[in-house]
């Protein structure tokens, strides 16, 4: 039983992930109608978003420590960071230890201005031509994205730590009644889970509750309808394109702690998350959603021992083997809507 809810966790866990990315995939290709394989490139910029918070936080100056000689007893040099010198040791430490969350505030607008960017820059031209042109341009995109980020920060993973706060683990085995630690899970992939629930959440409130929302809805259920209302719609799906940029970005500056960043990371996640877009339904939001739990979950179990012993390498192609299923008993997804792809 333990097992059983420690592959659960790690399922929600990896499902999260996915499900955030996919996310923001429905939204773009719900809005513009494009097939954007460029979202898991804004998936990798948002980690590598921590990774430059980082840095810049931990710039540091040479100075001399009187406190710490060498062999002949002459004082140290050593690298204090500027931060600390102007906030003091234990604030400047502080924001050091909290790099990641920080980042948030940072990626946001950068990821807005970047999705702006490219939906403004070379996609808005790609919307009447055929998906097949939209995923060449996309993936060039993603590919020209990996390669800049490779450039200027390597090709090997940058570990990016959690706060200290969250570095240990929770023992949910001690609060189910279980022996302690049957069942161990580390505080920040639960942080990821909740940041996940709540970023899912806002964006079903936003669109579920506001004006802008409802106008956003009802441009995707029928685009020709609200233009001849006199809305711009074409201004709202562009905020949307930033908006889905920035949920893939928070996505990434969240997982750094979890995947060390590197510049594949987006591909990886991308195909994966592509999938899972394509088992909930093409312009499916729930849809979405709920698929990315279902197969991360699903994955998960695949992992285990026990499964691998009887199918061998199960856990690499689960995800693919579930997506056939649904797609010969039910080719628009578990939710997409009638006559969504199916030209």
């Amino acid at each position: 039983m333990d097992a059983i809810l420690l592959q659960i966790l790690n399922g929600l866990d990896k499902g999260s992930a996915y499900a955030l990315i996919a996310l923001g995939l429905t939204l773009i290709f719900g809005t513009l109608g494009v097939v954007n394989f460029a979202h898991g490139a804004l998936f990798m910029i948002g980690a590598f978003c921590a990774v430059t918070v980082q840095r810049i936080l931990n710039l540091s100056f040479e100075t001399i420590d009187p406190s710490k000689t060498d062999f002949l007893g002459n004082p140290l040099k050593v690298q204090s960071p500027y931060v600390v010198e102007w906030f003091g040791a234990d604030f400047g430490n502080a924001i050091i230890d909290w790099s990641v969350p920080i980042a948030i505030l940072f990626a946001i607008p950068i990821m807005i201005f970047v999705g702006f960017a490219m939906e403004r820059g070379l996609i808005k031209h790609f919307y009447k031509r055929p998906h097949a042109d939209q995923i060449l341009v996309t993936f060039g995109l993603a590919i020209v994205l990996q390669e800049i980020v490779k450039y200027f920060y390597g090709a090997n993973p940058i570990p990016t730590g959690a706060p200290e706060a969250f570095r240990g683990s929770f023992d949910f085995g001690v609060l189910l009644g279980f022996d302690p630690n049957a069942i161990i899970y580390p505080y920040w992939r639960l942080i990821y889970f909740s940041f996940a629930a709540v970023i899912i959440g806002g964006v079903f409130a936003f669109l579920q509750f506001t004006t802008f929302g409802m106008v956003v809805r009802a441009g995707m259920a029928d685009r020709e309808t609200v233009g001849l209302l006199g809305i711009d719609i074409d201004k709202r799906f562009t905020f949307m394109f930033g908006l889905a940029a920035a949920v893939a970005g928070l996505a990434g500056v969240m997982y750094a702690p979890i995947n060390s960043p590197n510049y594949h990371m987006g591909m990886d996640f991308l195909v994966l998350s592509f999938v899972v877009v394509v088992v909930g339904g093409m312009g499916s939001l729930p849809g979405a959603v709920a698929a990315g739990f279902l197969l991360g979950v699903l994955e998960s179990f695949a992992s285990m021992n026990e499964i691998k012993s009887i199918i061998p390498g199960i856990d690499q192609i689960i995800i693919y083997v579930v997506a056939i299923i649904i797609l010969l008993t039910r080719p628009r997804g578990l939710m997409g809507r009638k006559g969504v792809m199916e030209e």
